[in-house]
């Protein structure tokens, strides 16, 4: 398919287990991830659609690379060196997810080797308010260990805000398959980010313990998802970054989430230092997905490894400037396996 002038097509990756992952080079999306359940029957696992065109028009989210900035920058403002820069803003007065362009819907050069597909792209100077061209590199690779692994790497000349991630939307089930507030979900994380109204944190790291928040054992996501707490209330259900119990750069598991019914289990490592928990609140049945199916709200999760949301205005959390002669590297695995 050419679209605005530029090929876009898919890739396909199969490990020696017949995991396979199909990805599109449009926003450099995760297509289809078909993983086994503990009767070795496969299913695909992440919400998307089931035509090249569907994904191009449809959800702008599903399985997509995020960038420049992931999550949220307030009002699309902030200040490098004092110099304000102002990005164009598309949610709620706010920057989510790099703007009203972002890498979700670029068309990205592409490059496969068996099973690792190395992503491209060359981020000009001022595209969308950021400053600096940047160099983006992104590669994904199917493992024979059942891994999915990502690593992201950047270089820029002008100091910029960089927060890269992955969007896919996960049900252990199926896509399309039902709820994931059945789902046993893990965090390995003490503290989370409070959000505003606007879901833009307030500066406060908090305790998870004595809190809807404690995914610190295996808890059922469903659990506490409508409780009437206010935090519950300003995400529409979870929608918050947990502070990870780890240094960042070094890699750790991050989060586990197990399904009862198919056994399915995934774990997540990361090399960053934040954990973006959303529980597809606004997923609302009004369009269809793969073989017809419906994505009602609560059908599927996402957890994005990355910094925290707004730390370019907010002193306290960890630098997301990456300045020349600096480079950007991140890592995260998505892996797979069954429980008898």
């Amino acid at each position: 398919m050419i679209l605005n002038g530029e090929k876009v097509e898919l890739y396909t990756l199969k490990n020696r287990n017949n995991i396979e992952v199909q990805i599109t080079n449009y926003g450099g999306k995760v297509v289809t991830l078909k993983v086994p359940d503990r009767d070795g029957n496969f299913e695909d696992i992440v919400l998307g659609y089931d035509k090249l065109r569907e994904t191009i028009d449809g959800n702008l989210y599903f399985g997509a690379l995020i960038g420049r900035f992931g999550n949220r920058i307030a009002k699309g403002k902030f200040t490098i060196d004092g110099t304000e820069y102002t990005l164009k803003t598309n949610n709620d007065y706010n920057a989510l997810h790099g703007g009203e362009t972002g890498y979700n819907k670029i068309v990205w050069d592409a490059k496969q080797d068996a099973n690792k597909l190395l992503l491209m792209h060359r981020d000009p100077d001022g595209f969308e308010g950021y400053p600096g061209n940047i160099n983006v590199t992104v590669t994904y690779e199917l493992t024979d260990d059942n891994e999915l692994k990502i690593t992201y790497d950047a270089v820029t000349d002008k100091a910029t805000p960089i927060n890269l991630t992955h969007h896919s939307f996960f049900n252990l089930k199926g896509a399309g398959n039902g709820t994931i507030l059945d789902h046993q979900l893990f965090i390995a994380a003490d503290y989370y980010l409070p959000i505003d109204t606007t879901m833009i944190p307030t500066g406060e790291i908090a305790k998870v313990k004595d809190t809807v928040f404690d995914f610190t054992v295996f808890t059922e996501i469903g659990k506490n998802i409508d409780s009437d707490v206010q935090q519950i209330t300003n995400g529409c259900g979870f929608d918050h970054n947990w502070v990870l119990n780890k240094q960042d750069g070094i890699m750790a598991l991050a989060a586990k989430v197990f399904e009862s019914k198919s056994g399915r289990i995934m774990e997540v490592y990361t090399t960053e230092p934040g954990l973006q928990f959303y529980t597809g609140n606004f997923l609302n049945a009004t369009e269809l997905g793969k073989n017809g199916k419906k994505y009602e709200s609560r059908t599927a999760f996402c957890l994005e490894t990355q910094h925290y949301p707004d730390s370019p205005n907010q002193k306290g959390f960890p630098n997301t400037i990456l300045r020349p002669n600096e480079k950007y590297h991140t890592e995260t695995i998505y892996k797979f396996s069954t429980e008898e």
